[in-house]
């Protein structure tokens, strides 16, 4: 099927094809949308189903919702109500496609994010990724808020299921803990850009909320995290929960990444529980010698542990990079 703005296809909303599909529906099916600006928030809980653009400049999802925004009930949305794409069915696929909120930073309207993805063996390849405080949340939801009651969403309830997620040649780009989440997900050869946001601190680029005895968080390889930021301004990565794991390899790291590379986010504990992971980076901001004392550098040969094979293939060998 396909969805074009100018009416001459089978849809104008990309959101009216998907709910077209059967709830049932077992096999994939494709929607290609032509290049356009599509305004709308999109909720996808059906499994198989694959979007396809017409270039990630060219096909653009965008909406405007934000936490700080009030429903007419005079509740405000919180950060999970925020998204423009919420994507909960397996086996989901997109390509060439823009996924953005436009809301504006987070000093003015909080958390606001472009995709919520809760689901397993979800992948994007050339796909970008525009917003401000928190682009990507990799769901589940961590087992319970810090904040009771912070977590009112489409997934509040929902038992958690942790599943796999893989993003190639992508363009991700925001500020404050703009990847975070609890998923296990891979990003090979995707541009990681952090926003300069006028502070001494200018965000942190991932806030895992790995859970325990989940054997991967989040692998980024063959990378480029690149920014508009001062130097030294931008951190690695802060844990959201106390077992989170990021490993960075052979990745170019700008300038804009702080000397210490990583934060505890004051929760010391944290420290011997977390698992952030640096080898063979390389770039102006690559340089380990200051690092935080309680993260690691892995040789290459130990590397191998982290490959998207190993990674992402699990019981099924689900491998969406062949």
């Amino acid at each position: 099927m396909i969805v074009s703005k100018d009416g001459l296809h089978d849809f104008t909303s990309i959101q009216e094809a998907i709910d077209s599909i059967s709830a049932s529906n077992q096999e994939e099916i494709t929607i290609y949308i032509k290049k356009g600006v599509y305004k709308e928030k999109l909720f996808i809980e059906k499994p198989f189903i694959k979007l396809i653009g017409e270039g990630a400049e060219e096909t653009i999802i965008t909406y405007d919702d934000y936490a700080l925004k009030y429903f007419p009930n005079g509740e405000t949305y919180g950060t999970f109500n925020s998204y423009t794409a919420f994507i909960g069915g397996h086996d989901f696929t997109a390509e060439h496609l823009t996924f953005e909120n436009s809301s504006g930073p987070g000093s003015k309207v909080g958390q606001a994010v472009a995709a919520y993805v809760d689901a397993d063996r979800v992948c994007f390849r050339n796909c970008r990724f525009l917003g401000n405080q928190d682009t990507i949340f990799t769901g589940p939801l961590p087992p319970a808020p810090i904040i009771a009651g912070s977590f009112k969403g489409p997934r509040e309830h929902a038992i958690r299921e942790n599943g796999r997620q893989y993003y190639e040649n992508c363009y991700i780009q925001g500020d404050i803990d703009f990847i975070f989440g609890s998923a296990t997900a891979f990003f090979y050869n995707c541009e990681i850009f952090s926003n300069d946001i006028g502070r001494e601190v200018n965000g942190y680029i991932v806030a895992p909320s790995t859970p325990e005895g989940q054997e991967y968080g989040y692998v980024f390889e063959n990378c480029r995290l690149t920014s508009n930021c001062p130097a030294g301004s931008v951190y690695l990565g802060r844990p959201w929960r106390i077992f989170a794991q990021t490993a960075f390899i052979r990745c170019e790291l700008g300038a804009h990444i702080a000397p210490s590379g990583w934060h505890n986010w004051n929760k010391f504990e944290a420290e011997d529980t977390t698992d952030f992971i640096e080898c063979d980076n390389y770039g102006d901001g690559a340089c380990t010698d200051q690092r935080a004392d309680w993260t690691h550098r892995i040789s290459a040969s130990f590397a191998t542990y982290y490959s998207r094979e190993k990674v992402l293939g699990g019981l099924d060998g689900w491998r969406p990079f062949i």
